[in-house]
């Protein structure tokens, strides 16, 4: 196989896995009945005017099962770390004393759990398309050698089988990571 095909295969091999890598950190933000930091990785807070991610201006623990609590590094943006806490997706109810922020996780309702499967399906799909569009993108490159008569018509198809096994690894390893998060989100 030619050095051009390899490189078109590394290529869109590494894109699929960074597709993978982009739909873990969005499950991760999907609130579940346990409290854990990586659920405000997508919260921006306005901080003295720029838009700044909140895992960069705090630090998080969790004492127990459905309650964070968020220490601010600077303490004079502590009102704007609570506006954007309760503007968030996640349905919290921030409180401060001064210096820490407590964050308790109210139990899931089963209208919420389902409207955060239906979250996760909606991510998992994008991802799904992300792959695909990858896949689209690496064959039109494939069949571009080709018609150039840079490659052969039996080392293309050959590279498109590749593909089409590494395409359909990553859809099912976008399944297999959201079937666990499904559980997770069901688990009472």
């Amino acid at each position: 196989m030619s050095e051009e095909i390899e490189m078109i295969l590394l290529e869109a091999t590494e894109k699929m896995d960074k597709a993978i890598e982009v739909a873990r950190e969005d499950f991760a933000t999907i609130r579940t009945g346990r409290a854990n930091a990586t659920m405000f990785n997508k919260i921006v807070v306005d901080y003295y005017g720029t838009a700044t991610p909140l895992n960069q201006l705090a630090s998080f623990q969790v004492p127990e099962a459905r309650m964070i609590v968020i220490s601010p590094y600077d303490k004079g943006a502590m009102a704007e770390i609570e506006k954007a806490l309760r503007d968030s997706d996640l349905g919290v109810n921030p409180n401060t004393d001064g210096a820490i922020i407590r964050v308790v996780l109210p139990e899931l309702t089963e209208e919420r759990r389902k409207e955060y499967i239906k979250m996760a399906r909606s991510k998992a799909e994008d991802s799904r398309i992300s792959v695909r569009n990858i896949r689209r993108h690496a064959k039109e490159a494939l069949d571009k050698l080709q018609k150039d008569g840079d490659a052969g018509e039996d080392d293309v198809r050959r590279a498109e089988k590749q593909l089409d096994d590494v395409t359909s690894k990553h859809v099912e390893h976008i399944d297999e990571v959201l079937k666990h998060k499904e559980a997770e989100l069901l688990e009472v």
